[in-house]
């Protein structure tokens, strides 16, 4: 009875296992596949959004400085999803320098819009600042703190390409 109960128990932990590395595999995929959809939908409401503004631009004869701008943001939006796509790692400085460019873009409007002056291009100006020290502080640390994903070693500074 003994050697039974222990061809059970050996049997029923190999089952765990299988069942285990089986529901691990297919979790993944099922990650994966959730990441590819989300980013062929994300880059084709890019592209949509970018070829609409484009089209409204085309169709008034003109582009004023803001909705060229915005296009530059969709292009970096766009960049910022092929650099995921390829190494599943988000680069936290594009969304910084989207939101660079699109506090650029307000400041431009009330500028030139509404010819405003006072505190809300003093706090738009101070926050691009600050986004600047942001980028600066973000590219020290990158630079010096290199994420090496499934490496032991360091690059050398001739590898290290930002």
């Amino acid at each position: 009875m003994p050697e039974a109960m222990r061809q059970l128990r050996a049997a029923t932990r190999s089952l765990h296992r299988n069942l285990k590395d089986t529901a691990d595999i297919f979790g993944t995929f099922l990650v994966d596949a959730f990441h590819f959809l989300a980013l062929f939908a994300i880059g084709a409401t890019t592209v949509w959004s970018a070829a609409a503004a484009f089209i409204e631009m085309t169709a008034r004869g003109h582009a004023s400085l803001g909705d060229i701008i915005l296009l530059f943001i969709y292009l970096e939006i766009g960049a910022m999803i092929g650099i995921y796509f390829k190494t599943t790692r988000l680069p936290v400085r594009y969304l910084v320098y989207i939101a660079i460019t699109a506090l650029g873009r307000v400041l431009i409007e009330l500028v030139g819009a509404e010819h405003q002056t006072g505190t809300e291009i003093l706090v738009i100006a101070v926050a691009i600042l600050l986004l600047s020290f942001a980028v600066l502080v973000l590219r020290f640390a990158s630079y010096t703190y290199p994420a090496n994903i499934g490496s032991a070693e360091l690059p050398s500074k001739e590898e290290r390409v930002e």
